[in-house]
């Protein structure tokens, strides 16, 4: 499989597009015509360039309004063509794409396109070069790849063929399963593009909204298994325009752009096996059965006020590392590290961000495969020394630097907490949290659809649709991914701004990655009270809250009151209801959030988190925000 990308799809100069490109491990690129001109080298050192950094220039696009139109403009057409072949054979590509005409003069004719491409496959062969024609999505006479194959086939000449875009495709909502009735060596070039579902003008759409197979909601997949059905040996290329990519940062869009396409060329191939040959085989999508654990970076008064909290939610001190200073915390199935090391990776990460949630452990079926797979993919590999007695565990790279583990679910990695802890034997009192409902990671918006792309193509995870979360000071955009069974759920929270509580969080953290952690309880009420017992002190909700509950939902008056009592939020959708109440912030706006789920709800209780914020700003504005 020969991967691509446009120059277009990415910020910077050429120079910086091609090293992101080449660092991304991508095989060519599509240079775009904008991109060559701006630059000031001359085609062949153009050319040479691209070659000397490992890529091929598969294709040289666009060449715009070619067909239909009547003389004298047809000839000046095929003279601006001439000097494209010209430039073609300076850069060294072979491949020029030509869209479906918008020219106001253009005249429609299936057959007198099909001359007009004979013709050009004519002058095109004389040069050992190729024509591929594409059918733009808001073309004027030809929007539709059945139309513009039609051309193709009419022409008849081999030097002519057709180039499929799935945008150009699926925004139309045609159907791709005709594209297996084109034969795969008329297939030129294919473009990979995905996109959010929007109802707006087409070419608006294009030229602002595409982002990168399994970012958007378009059916790529089930494009890209009809185009490898026909035969197809090409390059697989992305052509991606997106204004936030024209604004971030060159390597980490190309490295998502590589990622995309390798995942989705692996779901391809499991959908087309007779493809296998198209794409490297790697493992499947890891299933995580839940989180194994959680460790916090913390040091200090700031680790003992974080232990002393952690014992009024109910959790027991249940050992110490046998050569380290990390102190493991449990209640139920939740397990949570406290490391006060002065050395190593975690007091980096504290020294970076302060109290922080440093490493996640994933418990999945095989820790080995989960690791190769982020391999292929693309992610960063983490290693650090092990001691005498400590257990390697498989790890790579998360959000800000962070750490993810790969606990075996049902190997002998279980056993690390009996071979690398000595037990405490001291018993205390349970406020009967079960597990880890989800973890709530905060980020700067731009990075919502890299981190989206990370998680799906990694593990076997769903998206739900992006909500937006109001903020007395701005606007929060979440999304939820969690596995098939929730047995592994995660929100990503994007802020525009700091003066939001999640900007907040994320410019005076210095871009730590988990901002809260919800823990479930099977009786949130008995949850509360235990937990006020042992010296809890729970987010306080203004009076009016409660007051809009009973307008808003059937709730009985005695209930009503016991939320109202421990502070507990509630919401309910058409399965069931939600209860859930917080933590006051902790370590520069970190915080605990217990939940009970009951009758298969599957929110967040998104409809109460402008509420939420705000107590949580009453509290920070009236106290300053201590550390602990």
């Amino acid at each position: 499989m020969k991967t691509s990308i446009a120059t277009v799809s990415i910020s910077g100069n050429l120079l910086e597009k091609l090293e992101a490109i080449a660092a991304a491990g991508f095989d060519g690129i599509e240079i775009f015509e904008q991109d060559f001109i701006a630059h000031d080298g001359n085609p062949r050192e153009v050319g040479d360039l691209i070659r000397s950094m490992g890529l091929e220039i598969t294709l040289f696009q666009p060449f715009r309004d070619f067909e239909g139109l009547p003389d004298p403009l047809r000839a000046k057409a095929f003279d601006r063509a001439e000097r494209k072949f010209d430039l073609m054979e300076e850069l060294g590509t072979d491949l020029v794409l030509i869209c479906s005409s918008c020219h106001p003069a253009a005249l429609g004719g299936i057959d007198r396109a099909a001359a007009d491409f004979a013709e050009l496959g004519d002058r095109a062969a004389k040069r050992g070069l190729r024509v591929g024609y594409e059918a733009l999505a808001w073309g004027t006479h030809v929007n539709d790849h059945r139309d513009a194959w039609e051309i193709v086939r009419r022409a008849d000449h081999k030097n002519v063929g057709l180039v499929l875009d799935s945008f150009h495709t699926l925004a139309r909502k045609i159907d791709p399963e005709t594209i297996r009735r084109i034969p795969g060596d008329k297939i030129f070039f294919v473009q990979l593009a995905d996109a959010p579902l929007i109802e707006m003008d087409l070419l608006y759409w294009s030229r602002h909204f595409r982002n990168m197979p399994g970012e958007g909601e378009l059916a790529v997949a089930d494009f890209m298994t009809a185009v490898m059905a026909t035969g197809y040996a090409g390059p697989i290329s992305l052509e991606i325009f997106n204004d936030q990519f024209r604004g971030g940062q060159p390597k980490t869009i190309a490295k998502d752009g590589h990622r995309s396409l390798v995942a989705l060329m692996d779901d391809v191939r499991r959908a087309e096996p007779a493809t296998a040959k198209t794409a490297p085989e790697m493992p499947a999508r890891a299933n995580v059965d839940g989180v194994s654990f959680v460790e916090f970076a913390t040091r200090g008064r700031e680790a003992d006020a974080f232990e002393a909290m952690l014992q009024t939610l109910g959790f027991r001190h249940a050992g110490t590392h046998i050569a380290k200073q990390l102190a493991l915390w449990i209640q139920g199935d939740i397990r949570i590290v406290v490391n006060r090391e002065t050395t190593g990776y975690a007091s980096s990460a504290y020294a970076m961000h302060g109290t922080t949630v440093c490493d996640i452990g994933l418990s999945v079926c095989d820790a080995n495969q989960a690791v190769s797979r982020a391999q292929h993919l693309g992610a960063d590999l983490f290693k650090q020394p092990v001691g005498p007695g400590e257990i390697d565990i498989p790890a790579i790279r998360g959000l800000s630097g962070s750490v993810l583990h790969f606990v075996d679910a049902s190997s002998a990695l279980k056993s690390i907490w009996d071979v690398e802890f000595n037990q405490m034997s001291n018993e205390a009192a349970d406020a009967g949290l079960m597990r880890i409902d989800h973890l709530a990671q905060t980020m700067s918006y731009d990075e919502m659809l890299s981190w989206s792309l990370f998680y799906t193509t990694m593990f076997d995870m769903r998206k739900s649709p992006m909500v937006d979360v109001v903020d007395p000071d701005g606007l929060v955009r979440s999304q939820a991914i969690e596995t098939p069974d929730g047995a592994f759920r995660i929100t990503l929270n994007g802020a525009d701004t700091h003066r939001t509580m999640a900007g907040g969080f994320l410019a005076d953290s210095f871009g730590a990655s988990v901002q809260h952690i919800a823990l479930t309880s099977d009786d949130i009420f008995a949850t509360s009270a235990a937990m006020t017992e042992m010296g809890f002190k729970s987010l306080p909700m203004a009076d009016n809250y409660y007051a809009d509950l009973a307008a808003r939902f059937d709730l009985d008056p005695d209930q009503l009151e016991r939320l109202k009592a421990g502070n507990i939020l509630y919401d309910e959708d058409a399965k069931g209801s939600f209860y859930h109440f917080y933590s006051r912030p902790y370590a520069g706006g970190m915080f605990f959030e217990i939940v009970q789920r009951q009758n298969g709800y599957s929110g967040y209780g998104a409809p109460n988190a402008p509420f939420r914020i705000a107590a949580q700003k009453r509290l920070m504005r009236q106290k300053g925000m201590p550390r602990m």
